[in-house]
């Protein structure tokens, strides 16, 4: 044993220290804080909950160009993306799902925080509903789009932003302010049958009307406008063979000072 790591490991802050160093290097698992921000001005667009998913990268809710299924129906159309949540259970069961709760309003922030095994889960995945709107959301539609952790629990993205070039129309439901949700009466909704699609142009066609916050409406929105922004940050949490490998090495440590605190009495009642 060199002579260094032997003082050191008489040492008990620095013993401890190494312990906590080499349990954290081991670790599989981190929390994952996800914050949103809504980057909009007032009276501009709002967004549902944000559904979220930490997975494999193979769970697709949905294809542009293609019908919109029940799955990113559940989210784009009233939020609640109950359907979602399921289809994306069944297809990654190992997957760390979840909600960033509540109306995002312009200006607003929310976050939540998700314990991710990043063996298992790098990928993240999310959706949540456009309003006012009939049938619009924001997610990714390649679900390899966003890979966010390492093996080590690294942040390779440290946010997201989505621009209003990106906001999706389900095209599951026909155009009609009166009928859209935020701004009009669920019950007048009518089926589209049409395919996902880019579209951001219609959001102005809700300019004046009064939402259910209370504020006139005002989109706002060019192509170039962001609206959305998903931040990062992760904390390693080490695993259950860590704590007791941290817990057996500093009862170690303790036992090495009681020892040098009797070797050190003892040798002072010799000289004495």
């Amino acid at each position: 044993m060199s002579q260094p790591l032997h003082a050191c490991l008489r040492s008990a802050a620095c013993a401890a220290a190494l312990m906590v160093a080499g349990a954290a290097s081991q670790a599989a698992l981190v929390d994952v804080t996800v914050t949103v921000h809504n980057l909009q001005p007032a009276n501009s667009v709002s967004f549902a909950a944000l559904h979220l998913g930490f997975n494999n990268g193979s769970f697709d809710a949905f294809n542009i160009g293609e019908v919109a299924t029940a799955p990113i129906i559940s989210v784009a159309e009233l939020g609640t993306g109950a359907q979602w949540q399921a289809a994306f259970a069944a297809a990654d069961p190992a997957a760390t799902r979840g909600v960033v709760a509540g109306r995002l309003d312009p200006g607003a922030t929310r976050s939540a925080t998700f314990r991710v095994d990043t063996s298992l889960n790098r990928y993240f995945t999310f959706a949540s509903m456009v309003v006012p709107s009939n049938d619009f959301f924001i997610g990714n539609d390649d679900p390899l789009e966003y890979l966010l952790l390492d093996t080590d629990g690294n942040l390779l993205i440290p946010s997201i932003t989505v621009g209003a070039s990106e906001i999706w129309d389900a095209g599951s439901e026909i155009f009609d302010p009166a009928a859209a949700a935020f701004v009009g009466t669920s019950s007048l909704r009518r089926d589209q049958n049409s395919v996902v699609a880019f579209n951001f142009a219609e959001l102005a066609a809700f300019n004046g009307l009064t939402t259910a916050a209370g504020t006139t409406f005002s989109s706002a929105l060019t192509a170039d406008s962001d609206i959305y922004r998903i931040g990062f940050s992760v904390t390693a949490v080490p695993e259950p063979g860590s704590y007791a490998l941290m817990a057996a090495g500093l009862m170690a440590v303790g036992f090495v000072v009681r020892r040098r605190r009797v070797d050190t009495a003892q040798g002072g009642n010799a000289m004495a």
